[in-house]
């Protein structure tokens, strides 16, 4: 994982954060070698994990079976950021049966940048 985006600057790799998914169509795929570049670029920037914090490809922690747990990836520079999850799905009547780490900062980190 990356924070090499200004989208991810107030986020920390390693951290587990709990986002909202709606999705079980589509998925990242690309070859071993398109992986180890985007990683050695930083370009992966989010994975799905388990409840533990370890990537992993099984169902329903990578409901999709996103190649090598990738849920995000970002452009070369950083500045465009895709993901699957539904971050914007944050606000403090959302979950009122489930607590979790949330709120990534995305928006908060772009507008920052970006201003």
């Amino acid at each position: 994982a990356s924070v090499k985006s200004p989208w991810l600057a107030a986020a920390e790799v390693g951290e587990v954060y709990d986002v909202a998914i709606s999705h079980g169509e589509g998925r990242f795929a690309a070859s071993e070698e398109e992986i180890t570049r985007l990683a050695e670029n930083g370009q992966i920037a989010t994975q799905y994990c388990d409840l533990a914090g370890r990537v992993t490809m099984e169902s329903p922690w990578n409901p999709n079976g996103s190649a090598f747990a990738v849920e995000g990836i970002t452009s070369a520079d950083g500045r465009i950021f895709g993901k699957m999850g539904h971050s914007e799905r944050i606000g403090s009547s959302l979950y009122r049966n489930y607590e979790g780490n949330f709120d990534m900062k995305i928006f908060e980190s772009g507008v920052k940048y970006f201003r």
